[in-house]
């Protein structure tokens, strides 16, 4: 399949939104199902667009997946320390899925992030089931960061998101 990765536009936000939080509920990656706070800010790709980089993998006018980029010192930043962007919400459509798309995005923030001043690395939070991410990852050379390991919900003992970083 033939696609271009590039800048989200304003009028693919909503459709967006939606193979982000469809892949997310698909896959059981929220914990609290279609009631998950996060959900919310799955689908607002406005917001992130405001406060990072929303890059899409697009076929012709069909959206197939995108990821927010978080260049060194964002605001939308979870885990990355100064010197460092961050990948997030890395997201592709079901029947888009296997074709490359989710790598190519992958790739193209770590381009992103070599032309950032001053930033030496990329970092990224990921569930434990994640596995088909996890493979991606290290085969695009990131490496485990166990030291790094959170929980965005600390008031839950059992959440427990894995970090990955790629020295630039």
């Amino acid at each position: 399949m033939d696609f271009e990765i590039r800048r989200a536009r304003a009028e693919e936000y909503d459709t967006l939104g939606q193979i982000t939080a469809q892949a997310y509920l698909r896959d059981g990656l929220l914990d609290f199902g279609e009631s998950d706070a996060y959900l919310d800010e799955l689908r607002d790709v406005a917001k992130r667009a405001k406060a990072a980089e929303v890059l899409v993998a697009a076929a012709g006018c069909r959206v197939l997946g995108g990821v927010t980029f978080v260049p060194s010192g964002g605001p939308m930043a979870d885990i990355a320390r100064p010197g460092e962007a961050e990948i997030r919400m890395l997201a592709v459509a079901r029947d888009a899925r296997g074709r490359g798309a989710g790598e190519a995005l992958v790739r193209a923030c770590v381009d992103r992030a070599r032309t950032v001043d001053g930033c030496g690395g990329v970092v990224l939070s990921t569930q434990r089931t994640m596995r088909t991410a996890h493979r991606l990852y290290e085969r695009l050379g990131f490496a485990r960061t166990p030291d790094r390991d959170w929980n965005p919900l600390p008031e839950l003992d059992d959440i427990i998101l894995l970090t990955y970083e790629l020295t630039l």
